[in-house]
């Protein structure tokens, strides 16, 4: 299936096409910088005992109940999401998709080795770590690629119907993150919850249909 839609079929105003490809070294810049932003905030958020939404959300909140870590959870929750990506946002979505999943997995591993913290206050590491999870995913995002589960059902809802994927991955991201109450401290909830808005902000306002036009 084609990974280029028609104005009518997408529900939104018509916009000029691309005029510039991605190049592979552009790809791979990003692939590279977005997933280490991503693990650098997952980590984050693992030391201070904060949660974000979508399938990182659910893989952070399974490693604080469980004995497994945050990344080998993270890229076998995703695994069902594959057949969707496949299906609907073709073979090179999904396979861009694999390599970055695989990539937050090793480097979220091996941050912990790389540096450590003495002192992590916990507003900062909201506002750090969600700023930098929604600066990786929208690198990732504008190289057409996703980080799984949630976003590519939010991808596949903004190409084929004109949905925000920044407003769609919100609504979605409170639900999850109000199936912590079990496990968070209120605080830590709270400040959950504003991590998750700053992600997802970050995404609703950078990147919507026909603001950027590179394409990979």
């Amino acid at each position: 299936m084609s990974d280029t839609l028609s104005a009518s079929e997408s529900g939104v105003t018509a916009v000029p096409a691309p005029t510039h490809r991605h190049r592979l070294y552009e790809d791979a810049i990003a692939m590279l910088l977005g997933t280490l932003f991503i693990a650098l905030g997952m980590v984050i958020y693992g030391k201070t005992m904060l949660l974000t939404g979508g399938i990182a959300g659910a893989a952070l909140l399974l490693s604080y109940v469980t004995p497994f870590a945050f990344g080998p959870l993270f890229f076998v929750v995703n695994l069902p999401f594959y057949v969707l990506a496949w299906k609907r946002l073709g073979w090179a979505f999904t396979l861009r998709t694999f390599i970055a999943i695989a990539l937050v997995t090793l480097f979220s591993r091996l941050t912990d080795q790389w540096i450590g913290f003495t002192h992590l206050d916990p507003l900062y590491a909201t506002v750090i770590g969600g700023g930098l999870c929604g600066t990786g995913l929208l690198m990732l995002f504008r190289h057409r690629t996703g980080l799984g589960g949630i976003n590519i059902l939010a991808l596949y809802l903004q190409e084929r119907h004109g949905i925000r994927a920044g407003y769609f991955q919100l609504a979605i991201d409170l639900s999850i993150l109000a199936a912590a109450v079990f496990v968070l401290t209120p605080d830590r909830l709270l400040l959950s919850v504003v991590g998750a808005t700053i992600v997802n902000m970050l995404l609703a306002i950078n990147h919507r249909p026909g603001r950027y036009l590179g394409f990979s």
